[in-house]
């Protein structure tokens, strides 16, 4: 099996970049690996010192079969960054596997992205492999798939993300007009609609949003695992787009394969309706601890994390 490249999106937080390579590289098949770290520049003076440590760490990286470094000289932000470090990536190598610096990872990560990735390369219904899922309240089989992609650790083929579409209004007016906008919101239980309408009015800057809009009018597929592979750490009030503490989202990670076996390629539907209560009971919580207002915002930065909005 040939591995994928891995691209580790880093900027400003050394301690968690730091935390991601060391999981990395405790990773079955990291030797037979190229790394490829992507470090965004400051965006203003004052990150300049946590930027440069961070460029110290990626320049010691070790344990994989080549580490290729690219130092951007001005700052891209979070969603220029991966939408440009993918796109080169994918179109040179066909397939990719991402990561970004609040990700800690399983010991089987790499082996559960490389493994789907070779299995269903040629399936063009399925857009990606993704290493993190929900705690929810509920067991989930040991793989499974839901419409859409995600964005805590995923593995894609150019021939995917060819589908990416970067205009918020485009992806709008194309689930309006198919009057999906129910299921893409879990059926009213998380805001994505309103992501997206907050990215075409320059609220918020999510590239995520826009990869699971593009996937989900697609009508493509991520492949899950049943049990976490991804642990998100990004959520003490260190991150750009995330400055709350939450641990709504926070797992244990899997410490054994997950093994990639013959499923049928169409939505889970248990499995999505376990993620709808999932992000039902979330919104529910705000509202209890914030009250109805102080809730919306709350609930609406806490989903914009889980797609993508922190870094």
């Amino acid at each position: 099996m040939k591995c994928a490249p891995i691209a580790l999106f880093a900027y400003n937080r050394p301690n968690h970049f730091q935390r991601a390579m060391q999981a990395l590289q405790k990773n079955d098949l990291a030797e037979e690996s190229e790394l490829h770290i992507f470090c965004d520049a400051p965006r203003s003076p004052a990150d300049a010192p946590a930027v440069s440590k961070v460029k110290d760490f990626a320049r010691e990286a070790r344990g994989f079969k080549r580490v290729h470094i690219v130092e951007q000289t001005k700052n891209l932000g979070l969603a220029r960054s991966i939408i440009s470090g993918v796109t080169s990536l994918v179109t040179h190598k066909g397939r990719i596997i991402v990561v970004e610096d609040d990700l800690v990872t399983s010991p089987y990560f790499l082996r559960f992205m490389n493994e789907g990735l070779e299995f269903y390369a040629g399936e063009p219904e399925v857009a990606s492999i993704h290493g993190y899922v929900y705690p929810v309240a509920g067991p989930l089989p040991e793989t499974f798939f839901i419409r859409g992609a995600d964005c805590w650790g995923w593995a894609t083929w150019q021939r995917a993300w060819s589908h990416f579409n970067p205009s918020s209004e485009a992806l709008i007016k194309q689930i309006e007009t198919v009057q999906l906008q129910h299921r893409f919101d879990y059926d009213g239980a998380a805001p994505n609609m309103r992501m997206l309408r907050e990215h075409l009015s320059g609220l918020n800057d999510s590239w995520a949003i826009r990869w699971h809009a593009s996937a989900f009018i697609a009508n493509k597929l991520t492949l899950y695992p049943g049990k976490s592979l991804v642990r998100n750490i990004g959520f003490d009030g260190s991150g750009v787009h995330c400055t709350s503490r939450l641990n709504a989202y926070d797992v244990k990670l899997h410490r054994r394969p997950v093994n990639i076996a013959p499923i049928a390629v169409q939505e889970h539907e248990l499995a999505w309706k376990l993620f709808e209560a999932f992000f039902r009971k979330l919104a529910a919580s705000q509202v209890q601890q914030r009250g109805l207002q102080g809730a919306a915002a709350a609930f609406l930065k806490a989903i914009g994390a889980s797609r993508g909005h922190c870094a």
